[in-house]
């Protein structure tokens, strides 16, 4: 499919669920039709409105109020992300090669993958403060696993008969790494990194919504303690387009990075 015509489609998308969110929400249903008064399908009590959404958003912005918050999540979330995913990188990759020592950890690894990350986040804040070490310790414990489990079951994946024949030609092992094992796991990497840069939003906002002076969070927070829909809604939104821009970051290392990979069948 043409880029131009999927962004076209992708932003059709967008637009037919906004027009939705507005029609239900500004254009009462006639009395008689479902029910014996006029209704509202989307009450704007509960769901806004678009325009007041984009109307609020812009003035934060405008008026400077969503900075501050909003450079307090987005290094919670680099900082997570960065330190999630390289420990997620190295230990998977070294359980994918010690095999007595991935036995060994299997269960304690599965028991703390199990654990409710929310549980997690009033002790971090007891151990770390309501500081943002605290939001960090658990936006990490989101990603690592992600990115462990990619990589680890990237590395396992590797043809023994690629081994075998890298072996026969001389390969030491750290060539094996550099040609072999690496570019293996490269792919279950990224494909774990695109999701884990939602998680480790996911961890820092949950994080300031549960104890925080700062950061978008402590905004949707004070926004639902006082049914400012609007807020919530517009805090939402600014989340949504910065996940969409980090993605955009690691799609355009992940293309960097795999250029030996051929194109999928269908693309162009």
């Amino acid at each position: 499919m043409k880029r131009a015509r999927l962004l076209f489609l992708q932003v059709l998308v967008a637009v037919v669920l906004i027009a939705v969110w507005h029609f239900g929400s500004t254009v009462k249903v006639p009395a008689g039709i479902v029910s014996q008064k006029a209704f509202y399908p989307l009450d704007p009590f509960f769901f806004s409105t678009p325009l007041a959404v984009f109307q609020r958003t812009w003035r934060d912005f405008y008026t400077g109020v969503i900075w501050y918050h909003l450079g307090i999540t987005l290094l919670e979330t680099a900082l997570a992300f960065v330190i999630g995913a390289a420990g997620g990188v190295l230990v998977g990759f070294w359980f994918a090669r010690k095999q007595m020592l991935a036995a060994v950890f299997d269960p304690y690894v599965k028991m703390a993958n199990a654990l409710p990350r929310v549980v997690l986040a009033p002790i971090f804040a007891l151990w770390l403060g309501l500081g943002i070490w605290s939001k960090v310790a658990l936006g990490v414990t989101l990603v690592f696993f992600i990115v462990f489990f990619n990589v680890y079951q990237g590395v396992k994946e590797v043809s023994p008969t690629v081994l075998a024949n890298a072996r026969m030609l001389g390969m030491s092992e750290r060539h094996l790494m550099r040609h072999v094992y690496w570019p293996s796991a490269l792919t279950w990497m990224f494909s774990s990194l695109h999701t884990a840069v939602g998680f480790a939003l996911v961890g820092a906002v949950v994080g300031e919504y549960l104890g925080s002076a700062a950061g978008l969070g402590y905004r949707i927070h004070q926004a639902e303690g006082v049914f400012d829909v609007t807020g919530v809604f517009s805090g939402m939104l600014v989340l949504a387009v910065f996940v969409i821009l980090i993605d955009a970051v690691v799609t355009a290392v992940e293309n960097r990075l795999t250029v030996w990979r051929p194109t999928a069948a269908g693309q162009s």
